[in-house]
């Protein structure tokens, strides 16, 4: 479909796959391995950086600036090497979150290297990795950049404090979109979507993780400090639903398909899927309901035992310069962890991205920015518990 310049022709986030945890990761993981947990003072390898002068960055596909003219040219980070003398080996590897998490497990819990320096993945996954130890403490004296602009939303999920061990690489919201013309009338609420002119043609996403933050929203809950019985609640609430027919599927990323047809009128969504979806048909909207909705991001690691680390960290800082972070922004059209880069944007005197600059999607704004919220992640002891409820009612 005709998609905004400069837009990747998939959306990144179309390729997730995960439901929320592999019964692999999720023994591992879930039940805490009393072996598989590497003390802090263990993670650390001699640090090359001062005489090899490269990196391995392993990050999702379609997930960074190309040129137009040479897709194999990646902008903003040809900058950075320039500007350091340090090469980057730059792997689209990333495809799926538990994926991801089996092929480098073994090398983790073992104690030995993972042969990768630099990684990107979701936050709920991203927590099993700082609750294992199985990544490094960066060191902020070397990213004054990152202290300085990272997003203030961003700076203290519950599964990392501080933001000690990860840095936010792009961020999104998963909210509610839907089709204002063949709807007629607005969605405002997370409850509008068991409406009666909605039966049947509503989605959920099937992914635990991405899905029951915004139900709980839905029913007041502050997902910052929410609990099982929350949890079970939404489980009864969707239950329900589905035996009304109220809820046409679950889904992954084809909600796009289905909202595009018309098959769908309402659905929960990416912000960044929506933003591709508006070029085609500008009668599609997404909306941040009144209760709130979930801000999530995608975020940078230093695995232990990693050889180059000063170089990595060098690297998260130069994506924090908020020039950079303006160009990564009008390629990859995801919510920017920088908001100092919407002023970039608004005056480089180019149309296109003072436009991007005003997209509430890429820059929320103060009112959308009142309603956001990171989720308390799923932690160790309930996953498994967590997930068998939630997988049964979707049919996985």
């Amino acid at each position: 479909m005709p998609l905004l310049p400069k837009t990747p022709s998939i959306s990144r986030r179309t390729l997730l796959r995960g439901l929320g945890g592999s019964a692999a990761a999720g023994a591992l993981a879930g039940c805490g391995v009393p072996a598989a947990y590497i003390a802090p003072g263990e993670r650390a390898a001699t640090d090359r950086s001062a005489t090899e002068r490269w990196l391995t960055w392993a990050n999702w596909p379609l997930y960074i600036d190309t040129d137009d003219e040479r897709p194999s040219r990646r902008p903003t980070l040809e900058a950075f090497e320039e500007r350091t003398g340090i090469s980057v080996e730059y792997i689209e590897e990333i495809n799926d979150n538990d994926e991801f998490f089996g092929r480098i497990s073994p090398s983790l819990m073992n104690h030995q290297p993972t042969d990768r320096d630099l990684i990107v993945i979701s936050d709920w996954m991203c927590g099993r990795f700082v609750r294992l130890g199985w990544v490094q403490e960066m060191d902020r004296s070397r990213q004054p950049n990152v202290t300085e602009y990272l997003d203030p939303l961003l700076r203290a999920p519950a599964f990392d404090p501080g933001r000690k061990f990860t840095v936010p690489w792009q961020s999104g919201i998963t909210g509610i979109a839907y089709n204002r013309r063949r709807l007629s009338r607005e969605i405002r609420h997370v409850s509008d979507l068991w409406a009666a002119d909605l039966k049947g043609r509503v989605t959920l996403l099937s992914g635990m993780d991405e899905a029951f933050a915004l139900l709980m929203q839905g029913n007041g809950v502050d997902i910052t400090d929410w609990t099982a019985d929350d949890f079970h609640t939404v489980c009864d609430q969707v239950e329900r639903h589905v035996d009304q027919g109220r809820i046409r599927r679950f889904t992954g990323n084809d909600y796009i398909k289905d909202l595009s047809s018309g098959d769908v009128l309402a659905c929960q969504a990416y912000s960044g899927d929506v933003i591709q979806l508006q070029a085609d048909d500008p009668d599609i909207e997404f909306v941040v309901p009144e209760e709130g909705a979930e801000l999530w991001a995608e975020s940078l690691m230093i695995p232990d035992l990693a050889r180059h680390k000063t170089n990595a960290e060098r690297l998260i800082d130069h994506y924090y310069q908020p020039e950079v972070a303006a160009e990564l922004a009008a390629w990859v059209n995801y919510v920017c962890p920088v908001p100092a880069a919407r002023d970039v944007l608004a005056s480089s005197g180019d149309e296109e991205k003072a436009a991007l600059a005003e997209d509430p999607l890429i820059f929320p704004d103060s009112a959308m920015r009142e309603r956001l919220a990171i989720a308390r992640d799923i932690g160790a002891g309930e996953r498994t518990e967590f997930a068998k409820r939630w997988n049964g009612i979707v049919g996985v």
